[in-house]
Protein backbone atom coordinates (compact mmCIF):
# COMPACT_ATOMS: atom_id res chain seq x y z
CA UNK A 1 0.00 0.00 0.00
CA UNK A 2 1.09 3.57 -0.61
CA UNK A 3 2.23 5.58 2.34
CA UNK A 4 -0.47 8.15 3.06
CA UNK A 5 0.28 11.58 1.73
CA UNK A 6 3.36 10.78 -0.39
CA UNK A 7 2.20 12.71 -3.45
CA UNK A 8 5.12 15.08 -4.24
CA UNK A 9 8.26 13.89 -6.04
CA UNK A 10 11.64 15.64 -5.95
CA UNK A 11 14.30 14.54 -8.43
CA UNK A 12 18.04 14.92 -8.48
CA UNK A 13 19.14 15.71 -12.05
CA UNK A 14 22.67 14.54 -12.90
CA UNK A 15 22.84 10.75 -12.76
CA UNK A 16 19.06 10.39 -12.49
CA UNK A 17 17.55 12.32 -15.42
CA UNK A 18 20.65 13.63 -17.23
CA UNK A 19 23.72 11.58 -18.15
CA UNK A 20 26.42 14.03 -17.02
CA UNK A 21 30.03 12.89 -16.81
CA UNK A 22 33.24 14.83 -17.62
CA UNK A 23 34.50 11.67 -19.32
CA UNK A 24 32.10 12.30 -22.20
CA UNK A 25 34.23 15.37 -23.02
CA UNK A 26 37.67 14.23 -21.95
CA UNK A 27 37.59 11.00 -23.95
CA UNK A 28 37.68 13.24 -27.01
CA UNK A 29 40.46 15.42 -25.63
CA UNK A 30 42.60 12.42 -24.67
CA UNK A 31 41.87 10.65 -27.99
CA UNK A 32 40.58 7.57 -26.21
CA UNK A 33 43.58 7.17 -23.86
CA UNK A 34 41.53 6.06 -20.84
CA UNK A 35 44.49 5.78 -18.47
CA UNK A 36 45.72 9.32 -19.18
CA UNK A 37 42.21 10.69 -18.91
CA UNK A 38 41.55 8.99 -15.59
CA UNK A 39 44.88 10.21 -14.23
CA UNK A 40 43.99 13.78 -15.23
CA UNK A 41 40.56 13.57 -13.59
CA UNK A 42 42.05 12.03 -10.45
CA UNK A 43 44.90 14.53 -10.05
CA UNK A 44 43.95 17.79 -11.83
CA UNK A 45 40.24 18.38 -12.52
CA UNK A 46 39.19 16.27 -9.55
CA UNK A 47 35.74 15.59 -8.15
CA UNK A 48 36.59 17.60 -5.02
CA UNK A 49 37.77 20.57 -7.12
CA UNK A 50 34.51 20.46 -9.08
CA UNK A 51 32.42 20.39 -5.90
CA UNK A 52 33.51 24.00 -5.34
CA UNK A 53 31.78 24.89 -8.61
CA UNK A 54 28.68 23.10 -7.37
CA UNK A 55 28.92 25.27 -4.27
CA UNK A 56 29.10 28.51 -6.24
CA UNK A 57 32.68 29.11 -7.35
CA UNK A 58 32.96 30.29 -10.94
CA UNK A 59 34.63 28.13 -13.57
CA UNK A 60 37.04 30.99 -14.26
CA UNK A 61 38.20 31.10 -10.64
CA UNK A 62 38.47 27.31 -10.43
CA UNK A 63 40.52 27.25 -13.63
CA UNK A 64 42.81 30.04 -12.39
CA UNK A 65 43.65 28.07 -9.25
CA UNK A 66 44.44 24.90 -11.19
CA UNK A 67 46.43 26.59 -13.94
CA UNK A 68 48.75 28.06 -11.31
CA UNK A 69 49.44 24.49 -10.17
CA UNK A 70 49.44 22.82 -13.60
CA UNK A 71 50.55 25.39 -16.21
CA UNK A 72 51.14 22.63 -18.76
CA UNK A 73 47.45 21.63 -18.62
CA UNK A 74 45.93 25.05 -19.41
CA UNK A 75 43.81 24.02 -22.38
CA UNK A 76 42.51 20.88 -20.71
CA UNK A 77 41.59 22.83 -17.57
CA UNK A 78 39.83 25.61 -19.49
CA UNK A 79 37.79 23.02 -21.39
CA UNK A 80 36.08 21.94 -18.17
CA UNK A 81 34.14 25.18 -17.95
CA UNK A 82 34.02 26.12 -21.62
CA UNK A 83 32.67 22.78 -22.88
CA UNK A 84 30.17 21.82 -20.19
CA UNK A 85 27.55 20.93 -22.77
CA UNK A 86 29.75 18.11 -24.06
CA UNK A 87 29.74 16.53 -20.60
CA UNK A 88 25.99 15.98 -20.92
CA UNK A 89 25.48 12.94 -23.16
CA UNK A 90 21.71 13.36 -23.01
CA UNK A 91 18.65 12.36 -21.01
CA UNK A 92 18.46 9.06 -19.15
CA UNK A 93 15.56 7.69 -21.18
CA UNK A 94 13.84 5.38 -18.72
CA UNK A 95 13.93 8.00 -15.98
CA UNK A 96 12.52 10.75 -18.18
CA UNK A 97 9.67 8.39 -19.14
CA UNK A 98 8.88 8.01 -15.43
CA UNK A 99 9.00 11.79 -15.01
CA UNK A 100 6.56 12.18 -17.92
CA UNK A 101 4.16 9.66 -16.38
CA UNK A 102 4.24 11.52 -13.07
CA UNK A 103 3.64 14.80 -14.90
CA UNK A 104 0.66 13.28 -16.73
CA UNK A 105 -0.78 12.27 -13.35
CA UNK A 106 -0.49 15.92 -12.20
CA UNK A 107 2.05 14.95 -9.56
CA UNK A 108 3.80 18.04 -8.15
CA UNK A 109 7.40 17.76 -9.39
CA UNK A 110 10.50 19.54 -8.08
CA UNK A 111 14.24 19.20 -8.65
CA UNK A 112 17.17 19.50 -6.25
CA UNK A 113 20.61 19.25 -7.81
CA UNK A 114 24.29 19.83 -7.16
CA UNK A 115 25.16 21.76 -10.33
CA UNK A 116 27.26 24.86 -11.08
CA UNK A 117 25.08 27.86 -11.85
CA UNK A 118 26.95 28.58 -15.09
CA UNK A 119 26.65 25.04 -16.38
CA UNK A 120 22.97 24.76 -15.54
CA UNK A 121 22.15 27.64 -17.88
CA UNK A 122 23.06 25.31 -20.75
CA UNK A 123 21.07 22.41 -19.31
CA UNK A 124 17.94 24.57 -19.07
CA UNK A 125 18.23 25.46 -22.76
CA UNK A 126 18.85 21.90 -23.86
CA UNK A 127 16.38 19.77 -21.90
CA UNK A 128 12.72 20.58 -22.41
CA UNK A 129 11.66 18.32 -19.53
CA UNK A 130 13.23 20.74 -17.05
CA UNK A 131 10.17 22.92 -17.71
CA UNK A 132 7.95 20.24 -16.18
CA UNK A 133 9.14 21.08 -12.66
CA UNK A 134 7.22 23.49 -10.48
CA UNK A 135 10.50 24.55 -8.94
CA UNK A 136 14.21 23.77 -9.13
CA UNK A 137 16.94 24.40 -6.54
CA UNK A 138 20.48 24.43 -7.94
CA UNK A 139 23.39 24.30 -5.48
CA UNK A 140 25.57 26.73 -7.42
CA UNK A 141 22.82 29.35 -7.31
CA UNK A 142 22.40 29.25 -3.53
CA UNK A 143 25.93 28.42 -2.34
CA UNK A 144 25.07 25.18 -0.55
CA UNK A 145 25.54 21.60 -1.73
CA UNK A 146 24.09 18.22 -0.85
CA UNK A 147 24.34 16.63 1.63
CA UNK A 148 24.49 19.92 3.60
CA UNK A 149 21.16 20.43 5.40
CA UNK A 150 20.72 24.00 4.14
CA UNK A 151 20.05 22.98 0.54
CA UNK A 152 17.14 20.78 1.65
CA UNK A 153 15.89 23.59 3.87
CA UNK A 154 15.92 25.97 0.90
CA UNK A 155 13.91 23.51 -1.22
CA UNK A 156 11.30 22.96 1.49
CA UNK A 157 11.02 26.63 2.43
CA UNK A 158 11.11 28.19 -1.04
CA UNK A 159 8.34 26.00 -2.44
CA UNK A 160 6.37 25.39 0.77
CA UNK A 161 6.83 21.63 0.46
CA UNK A 162 5.61 19.42 3.28
CA UNK A 163 8.48 16.90 3.48
CA UNK A 164 6.14 14.29 4.95
CA UNK A 165 4.20 14.41 1.67
CA UNK A 166 7.27 14.02 -0.50
CA UNK A 167 9.59 11.47 -2.09
CA UNK A 168 13.21 12.37 -2.91
CA UNK A 169 15.27 10.51 -5.55
CA UNK A 170 19.09 10.77 -5.78
CA UNK A 171 21.79 8.58 -7.32
CA UNK A 172 24.21 9.42 -4.46
CA UNK A 173 23.20 7.44 -1.40
CA UNK A 174 24.52 9.94 1.15
CA UNK A 175 22.51 12.72 -0.52
CA UNK A 176 19.36 10.62 -0.46
CA UNK A 177 19.96 9.74 3.19
CA UNK A 178 20.38 13.42 4.11
CA UNK A 179 16.75 14.07 3.08
CA UNK A 180 15.36 11.54 5.56
CA UNK A 181 15.79 13.60 8.76
CA UNK A 182 13.47 16.20 7.21
CA UNK A 183 10.76 13.57 6.84
CA UNK A 184 11.16 12.93 3.12
CA UNK A 185 10.91 9.38 1.81
CA UNK A 186 14.32 8.96 0.16
CA UNK A 187 15.05 6.62 -2.74
CA UNK A 188 18.62 5.81 -3.75
CA UNK A 189 18.45 5.69 -7.56
CA UNK A 190 20.26 2.81 -9.24
CA UNK A 191 18.36 2.38 -12.51
CA UNK A 192 14.97 3.32 -14.01
CA UNK A 193 13.44 -0.14 -13.53
CA UNK A 194 14.17 -0.16 -9.80
CA UNK A 195 12.90 3.40 -9.46
CA UNK A 196 9.67 2.49 -11.22
CA UNK A 197 9.14 -0.45 -8.87
CA UNK A 198 9.60 1.77 -5.81
CA UNK A 199 7.22 4.43 -7.12
CA UNK A 200 4.63 1.77 -7.93
CA UNK A 201 4.96 0.46 -4.37
CA UNK A 202 4.33 3.98 -3.10
CA UNK A 203 1.23 4.30 -5.25
CA UNK A 204 2.69 7.10 -7.36
CA UNK A 205 2.66 5.09 -10.61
Amino acid sequence: MAKAGRNIVVFDLGGVLIDWDPRHLYRKLFAGDEAAMEHFLATVCTREWHRHHDAGRSFAEGARILKDQHPDKTELIDAFGARQDEMMRGPIAGSVEILAELRDRDTPLYALSNWPAEGFVQARKRFEFLRWFRGIVISGEIGAIKPQPRIYEVLIGRFAINPHDSVYIDDVEVNAAAARPFGMHAIHFTDPAALRAELVALGLL
